[in-house]
């Protein structure tokens, strides 16, 4: 049985290039990028040649970029960042990854003011509602790029250009857009950016948040001077070798990229149209990236059809998968108005580098008997899942 994987937004393979670089790293010098001889200076070369090459991806300064684990600690670094700093006040969305909302919650708990705002039935954020939740006491707004669930891209633009006439920062988890959609930390109205290596074909547990000259954060660690003393510890030199090669191939095969995986994906959804008439494309009516399709199907269980794909080859997600076990179908379905039946319903496919036409003709081809044969068992609504950063 060929398999096929269609779950990316969850990781990404890792690139071959990514791969031998990190190989090179691995069996290079044993110097750590703080000593100060001559094989602490060969490791900090790579480490900064790694960081140059995130930031041209980025399309921003290196000095901008501070490494991380990855997308949630980039998150962390930023809300807790801030709010340490003497932030009372934080706006955000309903439909952010848990790394934000959970973080948010945790914050509440220390005195923050929280204020998560609805999305529209399409996912999109009113910004007019946005605008007017901004009060004297709000120290960030954090809006993310793109959604992990749906793709929906939300108007960066636009919220970033209502925080600046506000006078307050904005962040925004990039994980899911870098390196899958045009993005430009210079030439966006954003204070701070989480990124991540293994959405973009990087090894995982490495990522960045990338800061705005004159943004002040607190560490949330102590116990060294590394990365501007923002993020202290060893660091990952070859996992940040990895993400910058990732990074730098990414973004130079980005616009084919996102026009081939965009035609294979509306190929999936025509294809899904002619035999399920009942089907949903959630955040459909809008802007979305090229690779994401979150689909409902009526009265057919999300998590039972994710398992019997699975036993035919096919992988997919119910929604993300750092809440794989969670007994509440997707938050970011149930914001944008599904009943908790349609969220259980609902799965999400995310196309890859690795896709090709007839990947996507077989699933079209399994998919009809597959969801018959659960319709005609009667599966029951069950639970959702949610990405890793």
């Amino acid at each position: 049985m060929r398999a096929i994987y269609l779950d990316y937004n969850a990781t990404t393979p890792v690139r071959r290039e990514v791969v031998e670089e990190m190989i090179a790293c691995l069996a290079g010098g044993p110097g750590n990028p703080s000593s100060l001889h001559r094989f602490g200076r060969e490791a900090r070369s790579l480490r900064e040649n790694a960081r140059d090459r995130v930031a041209a991806a980025a399309r921003c300064g290196a000095h901008s970029v501070v490494f991380t684990s990855g997308g949630t600690e980039a998150n962390n670094l930023a809300l807790r960042g801030v709010a340490s700093r003497g932030g009372r006040h934080i706006v955000s969305v309903a439909t952010e990854h848990e790394a934000v909302l959970e973080t948010l919650e945790d914050l509440e708990q220390d005195g923050v003011r929280v204020t998560v705002l609805p999305v529209e039935e399409s996912g999109v954020l009113d910004c007019d509602r946005l605008a007017a939740s901004i009060d004297p006491d709000t120290a960030l707004v954090s809006v993310m790029t793109a959604n992990n669930e749906t793709g929906v891209l939300q108007p960066i633009a636009r919220v970033g250009e209502i925080c600046r006439a506000k006078g307050v920062l904005f962040h925004s988890d990039a994980v899911q857009c870098f390196g899958k959609s045009p993005f430009s930390f210079t030439d966006l109205p954003i204070d701070l950016a989480s990124i991540s290596s293994h959405k973009i074909g990087g090894p995982k547990g490495v990522g960045a948040l990338l800061i705005r000259d004159g943004v002040d954060l607190r560490p949330q660690l102590t116990g060294g001077g590394q990365e501007r003393a923002l993020r202290p510890g060893t660091e990952n030199l070859p996992g940040i070798v990895g993400f910058g090669k990732a990074a730098e191939s990414a973004v130079a095969d980005l616009e084919a990229s996102a026009a081939r995986l965009g035609a294979l994906r509306d190929r999936l959804e025509a294809g899904i149209r002619t035999v399920f008439p009942a089907h949903r494309i959630n955040g459909g009516e809008g802007s979305r990236l090229p690779n994401t399709s979150n689909v409902t199907f009526g009265g057919i269980d999300g998590e039972a059809l994710l398992v019997a794909l699975d036993l035919e080859g096919i992988a997919i997600s119910t929604g993300a998968a750092c809440n794989a076990g969670a007994a509440e179908p997707s938050h970011v379905l149930r914001a944008m108005g599904r009943s908790r039946g349609e969220a259980a319903g609902s799965i999400r496919f995310s196309l890859g580098s690795g896709t090709t036409d007839s990947d996507i003709e077989e699933v079209i081809r399994i998919l009809p008997a597959v969801a018959a044969r659960l319709a005609n068992a009667g599966t029951s609504a069950s639970l959702s899942t949610g990405d890793i950063k």
